[in-house]
């Protein structure tokens, strides 16, 4: 007979949470809600719009360096047309 016990799920999330405030943690595993709902939403939204920074940091640097590799063979090419 094989029985298997069904383990919960624990998140990386869940580890940070622990590991912030246990108290916390508890609550929210117990099911009760947090009484700061507003604070939660604006750092949930500031979190995002950061995000939204990173990601487009991200793809300025990436497209400068394209440039960047371009201007280099632009270079190159121009200065074999002139030894050659």
């Amino acid at each position: 007979m094989c029985y298997t016990l069904a383990m919960p799920v624990i998140r990386s999330s869940d580890i940070g949470n622990y590991l912030y405030c246990r108290r916390a943690w508890w609550y929210r595993k117990q099911g009760y809600q947090s009484e700061n709902q507003a604070q939660l939403e604006s750092g949930t939204t500031l979190h995002h719009k950061h995000g939204r920074k990173i990601m487009a940091a991200g793809l300025f640097r990436t497209f400068g360096i394209l440039l960047l590799l371009i201007a280099l063979v632009l270079l190159v090419a121009y200065w074999t047309d002139q030894i050659i």
